[in-house]
């Protein structure tokens, strides 16, 4: 468990899933991460991240500690082997729509970041999103990221014309 000043991250739990698949089925949510989950996809979302648990990686519930409400799905894990940053640790983020706009997934993910550094011997984390997905680019580099140069590239997972398609690298160096 990771606490912040206003968050708690911790492990996903049963209770977790109605917010989380309603955070997975929202269209303006998910319109620059991919299509709109199902409970089984959702489902299935939740499982991947418990693969990565062996290594102490996989997101964590993201809670607001002042009254529990779940307000997002944050952390990180390895490169899925379809991208060009394959089994590099990797950071990401989804916020529910109601919890836009108020810094928790900065909160969030700078601590992810810390316990990053802290657990792992890793030399950099990443993160990608589409070329089009600006909030999170900005996330990125607020977060003292930087885009790869040469790290742009077509992910594979979507089709061709998606406007998701083009997908843009950026990472930050262990800090010395």
């Amino acid at each position: 468990m990771i606490r912040t000043p206003r968050l708690i991250l911790r492990l996903p739990e049963a209770a977790d899933r109605p917010a989380l698949y309603a955070m997975w089925a929202d269209p303006e949510v998910m319109a620059d991460l991919g299509p709109v989950k199902d409970a089984a996809a959702s489902d299935a979302v939740l499982a991947k991240h418990d693969s990565y648990r062996r290594e102490g990686l996989g997101f964590w519930t993201v809670e607001r500690a002042g009254d529990g409400a779940v307000v997002g799905f944050c952390g990180l894990k390895r490169g899925d082997m379809h991208n060009p940053i394959a089994g590099e640790v990797e950071a990401g983020w989804i916020i529910a729509r109601p919890y836009w706009r108020q810094g928790y997934a900065h909160e969030a993910m700078a601590a992810a970041l810390d316990w990053g550094w802290a657990n792992t011997s890793e030399r950099r984390i990443v993160a990608i999103t589409a070329a089009a997905n600006l909030k999170s680019q900005a996330l990125m580099e607020k977060l003292g990221m930087s885009r790869v140069p040469g790290g742009d590239y077509e992910h594979p997972l979507f089709p061709v014309g998606d406007r998701l398609k083009s997908t843009v690298t950026y990472a930050i160096a262990r800090p010395a």
